[in-house]
């Protein structure tokens, strides 16, 4: 019997667009925990360069590994900056105009 490979999942080699990059943040937006969010920030720094987004962002790389880590309760004013650096934006909507 032969044994079965498996690969591990990796979400940043599918976010390759701006419009897949922001439906993934707004996934976990919608799940409303802040770790999810975290993570999924973490795919996309992944995705688009951790060198090219911490310069983008002000911050150094190994600084960017740790407010990504898992775990890690990074500052508001950081996750708006690295989401300014990945070309995104966060915006408001009225609750009723939300479909359930």
């Amino acid at each position: 019997m032969s044994k079965i490979k498996t690969a591990r999942f990796d979400a940043s080699e599918y976010l390759d667009n701006d419009a897949m990059v922001a439906a993934y943040l707004n996934a976990a937006l919608d799940e409303g925990d802040s770790d999810l969010l975290v993570a999924a920030i973490a795919d996309v720094v992944k995705a688009r360069g951790i060198t090219n987004i911490a310069a983008a962002a002000g911050l150094g790389r190994e600084s960017l590994y740790k407010t990504l880590a898992p775990g890690s309760k990074p500052r508001m004013e950081t996750i708006l900056k690295l989401v300014d650096a990945l070309g995104m934006k966060f915006s408001a909507v009225p609750l009723s105009a939300v479909a359930a």
